[in-house]
């Protein structure tokens, strides 16, 4: 009888041993990340994320640290995703997550159809989606069916050197490959990222107390503040040290024609360096439909101090116009101090109507 209970007590100490020890996880399967919220660490290593599925890594705690050891390939499914995603127990937990220079692959070229999300095969979107706070650097993202990286952090989040290469989409149909889709944060800071896609850079929708900082957008739509909907507000933003080329537009504030209770306030450009824009320079509209622009405004949102500061910013233009500005009656408004916005090339000369 005691034999036998030692060899049970055993056997129960290799098996609590064998599962997650809430400090050190390895995550090489869908299953395996089912419950790392205990985890300190975890690691995730080289493996494949069957189509229909998302790898999501939630309700980890604060000072957890993710570890890419290996790349990741999403396999083909049409649906709604995402593909990956992160969360952190509360808005004030902070999650470190250390890409490593590794690969996510959303292989985008088997979904590209031209359509993005506005018909044609569903793609999962976005790629990745980020909820947590802390810090998430060199991590590359490629061939994302759709829209690449959605914020919706609560929590102060730093993105540093993350590469998105949605290049292949530029021949293949890729569209609506937004490369940071930005909701419902207080302080984020993007810096020293490179986005080459065929969208917005940068589409921040809402939020406040946001840092956009030397990152390089090439083959998009530019840097984008909004388009801002309904209830949506921006407020106190630093688009800096950036350079945008080969794209439709260089820097655009949208807004959707009539959107009540929304707002756009204290946006700030320094330094900012732009080359072969093909369509607008810098924008300025209020008349933004999922259509597209209409020309008219009903019922505009307000939009106050907009300036460019500190050192210039330079748009080199290719073609298409200079500047647009569509401001609905008395909605523009506050200091706009456009003096260090110096805009070159072939265009036609900007237009402005408020």
């Amino acid at each position: 009888m005691h034999a036998s209970l030692a060899f049970l007590l055993a056997f129960f100490a290799l098996s609590v041993q064998a599962a997650p020890a809430g400090n050190a996880c390895v995550v090489d399967s869908i299953a395996a990340a089912k419950n790392v919220a205990s985890c300190s660490t975890i690691t995730i290593k080289s493996f494949t994320v069957p189509g229909g599925q998302t790898l999501a890594l939630e309700g980890l705690k604060d000072g957890t640290v993710v570890n890419f050891a290996g790349d990741l390939t999403f396999g083909y499914k049409e649906w709604e995703g995402p593909l990956f995603r992160v969360s952190g127990a509360s808005d004030s937990a902070k999650v470190t997550v250390n890409g490593n220079g590794h690969v996510l692959d959303g292989q985008g070229q088997l979904y590209w159809d031209g359509k993005g999300g506005n018909g044609g095969k569903t793609k999962p979107h976005p790629m990745v989606k980020l909820n947590a706070a802390g810090s998430v650097s060199k991590l590359v993202v490629k061939n994302t069916p759709a829209h690449a990286i959605s914020v919706g952090a609560k929590g102060a989040l730093v993105i540093d050197s993350v590469t998105i290469d949605d290049t292949l989409g530029a021949t293949k149909g890729g569209h609506n490959t937004d490369c940071f889709d930005v909701s419902s944060v207080n302080g984020l800071t993007i810096q020293n990222s490179i986005c080459k896609n065929q969208d917005d850079c940068l589409a921040l929708k809402d939020g406040k107390n946001v840092k956009f900082l030397n990152n390089q957008c090439i083959g998009g739509h530019g840097i984008s503040i909004g388009s801002i909907k309904a209830g949506k507000h921006v407020d106190n933003v630093l688009i800096q040290g950036n350079t945008i080329a080969d794209s439709d537009q260089a820097l655009r504030i949208k807004t959707y024609n009539a959107a009540k209770d929304a707002s756009a306030s204290n946006i700030h450009y320094n330094d900012n360096h732009a080359t072969n824009i093909k369509k607008y320079g810098m924008m300025v509209v209020q008349d933004y439909t999922n259509s597209g622009e209409t020309g008219k405004v009903d019922q505009p949102m307000p939009i106050t101090n907009v300036n460019f500061e500190g050192k210039p910013s330079t748009i080199v233009m290719n073609g298409g116009q200079a500047y647009k500005v569509l401001c609905g009656a008395n909605s523009c408004t506050g200091t706009w101090d456009w003096s260090l916005l110096k805009i070159s090339g072939k265009s036609k000369a900007g237009t402005s109507s408020t």
